[in-house]
């Protein structure tokens, strides 16, 4: 087809790589609980894994180096009384884990220096792990937990009695409550921290203003009688959700937190797999991963224009039904991988995937590596609990890929989760082309307008402060034009209008004429400075004025070619 039109993305042909089975992590025992969470979680040194164990719950920690088949015994974070259902890592310390169980009760756990899935020692002399923290507060089993990614030590849970729980792990205590009245089924916290999205079993989409611990907005989600997800986008006010249509077809939906009445453009029908699809944003891409669950199949869009521009897809014979993602300082930058996923496989062991941008270049892409989120949160709980907004600093991905360490280029942000419209700190400046051209009768008006500007310039005792044309005399900083002698104690206030700073300085020019004629010579020569510095002014005004008028003439000229070159095509036509 001659006529087609190809989008322009650098990330058209991303592609996943799979890993050799002999580099994947074998011989694992994944939980074979029907509880609909991940399964697996992973940071940049360790990938946890809800264990198949007996004799209560537990959770294993592998470290990410130790590839290859596992020894029948290794050391198991062991405490809970009942299967574990969900753990997160803290995301300002890789040492730290939080676990929630069946029997209503959060673990935090701390992994051991040098820990080591393969101990030297014999199997029955191998040492479980143990819980460093505990936080009772759940009757009922806890399914969720989530660490906030923006304050520190802050962790939400969500538990079968309705209720997500948000703890102070430094006070080792609940701060707030949601009441949400239906068993949750997914969370996302928004980037600064502020607002969690939930989805829930009575297909209702809502979006906590936690801190009042109460829904700002609350909708009608998937329709479907399946589980649904959720996922904040990043730094945007969107949330995508996935889930299923009552003819149980799967689909995306988009939304805008500030009116998530409807999703924007509808509910997208992906296809009629029965599992469920598992979100995951990547802030630095732009991209959505959709990973479905009991499906080897991966797909990714691009996140444009208020829309999800479809990518491609990694598909795998092998069905998943764990998925993990790997922060953005874990990638390998020196082999262009933008996003590394971990899934399960068959529930003995982890398959990683690495998603790459086939480039030649050797040298560092700044272009698909902004700054990302670092080690440094941007608030302790207690500010975050006393209403504190921001995002963490962010680190400069060149700085890891050049083996320099962590190195923070973004100060923490005060505006936080701004409008996808906002997200460039400087508007683009409005094309001369878009939108009509202002008639002749706008230009001869505001042409008239500065000719009066100019003119009131001429005499400054009678400028008109309301007058827009200030801006364009902004950068010539009037006070430093101005110097006043050692003599002249009056000084121009820091808040007063240009025409005052020169009739000030017009009086300061007049006072020394009152002294002893010895210092007349002085006056003089003091007042002369001023007025020079004025009339510089008012020359540099006068040459922009003539070249707006050149400009403005030149605008004019095109509106009257474009306007006949109208009718001889109105002409034509009539013909």
């Amino acid at each position: 087809m001659s006529g087609r039109f190809v989008r322009s993305s650098k990330y058209r042909h991303v592609f996943g790589r799979p890993t050799r089975k002999e580099q994947c992590y074998d011989n694992v025992r994944v939980s074979r609980n029907a509880w609909d969470t991940n399964l697996i979680k992973v940071n940049p040194k360790y990938l946890a894994i809800n264990w198949e164990s007996g004799g209560g719950g537990a959770f294993g920690v592998i470290p990410l180096h130790e590839r290859g088949k596992l020894p029948e015994r290794i050391p198991l974070f062991r405490g809970h009384t009942a299967v574990v259902l969900d753990t997160d890592w803290n995301p300002f310390n890789d040492d730290l884990i939080a676990s929630c169980s069946d029997d209503g009760k959060v673990f935090l756990w701390r992994v051991p220096e040098n820990f080591t899935v393969t101990p030297d020692i014999p199997a029955d002399e191998i040492q479980d792990v143990n819980p460093v923290g505990k936080l009772s507060g759940h009757p009922r089993k806890v399914g969720h937990v989530l660490f906030n990614p923006a304050a520190e030590n802050v962790l939400a849970t969500s538990s079968g009695d309705f209720t997500i729980k948000i703890w102070d792990i430094e006070a080792g205590a609940a701060k707030l409550t949601l009441n949400v009245g239906e068993l949750v089924q997914s969370q996302s916290w928004s980037a600064n921290g502020s607002l969690l999205v939930t989805t829930s079993r009575d297909k209702k989409l809502r979006i906590w203003d936690v801190r009042q611990e109460r829904p700002a907005h609350e909708t009608n989600g998937h329709s479907g009688a399946k589980n649904s997800r959720c996922v904040w986008l990043g730094e945007h006010d969107r949330v995508a959700t996935t889930g299923f249509s009552k003819m149980s077809d799967r689909q995306l939906a988009l939304w805008d937190i500030r009116a998530p009445r409807e999703p924007i453009s509808g509910f997208k029908t992906l296809d009629s797999i029965s599992g469920v699809c598992m979100p995951f944003w990547d802030e630095g891409t732009q991209c959505l991963y959709l990973a479905g669950r009991g499906d080897g199949n991966i797909r990714y869009f691009e996140y444009e224009n208020d829309k999800f521009e479809y990518l491609s897809e990694y598909k795998s014979g092998d069905p998943q039904r764990g998925i993990a993602f790997m922060p953005k300082r874990g990638v390998n930058m020196h082999e262009n991988e933008v996003v590394r996923i971990f899934k399960t496989v068959g529930d003995t062991y982890i398959e990683p995937i690495s998603f790459i941008v086939p480039r030649r270049s050797e040298l560092f892409q700044d272009d698909i590596y902004p700054p990302t989120i670092g080690l440094k949160a941007a608030m302790g709980p207690s500010e975050w609990l006393a209403g504190k907004e921001a995002i963490p600093p962010k680190i400069s991905m060149a700085s890891l890929y050049e083996g320099a360490g962590l190195k923070e280029v973004t100060p923490t942000q005060d505006k936080p989760t701004p409008p996808p419209k906002a997200a460039e700190p400087t508007p683009e400046p409005t094309p001369v082309v878009k939108g009509p051209p202002p008639s002749m009768k706008e230009q001869g008006a505001s042409m008239a307008a500065m000719v009066s500007k100019f003119a009131d310039e001429d005499k400054p005792d009678e400028a008109d402060d309301s007058s827009s044309f200030e801006e364009v005399s902004k950068p010539v900083e009037r006070p430093s034009a101005i110097t006043l002698s050692p003599a002249d104690d009056v000084e121009p206030p820091a808040v007063s209008p240009p025409h005052l700073w020169r009739a000030k300085s017009a009086e300061s020019a007049q006072q020394p004429a009152s002294t002893s004629d010895a210092n007349t010579s002085t006056a003089e020569s003091t007042s002369a400075v001023p007025a020079d510095a004025v009339q510089r002014e008012i020359d540099a005004i006068k040459n922009l004025i003539a070249e707006q008028t050149k400009t403005i003439a030149a605008q004019a000229q095109q509106v009257q070619n474009l306007t006949m070159e109208i009718e001889q095509l109105k002409a034509k036509l009539e013909d």
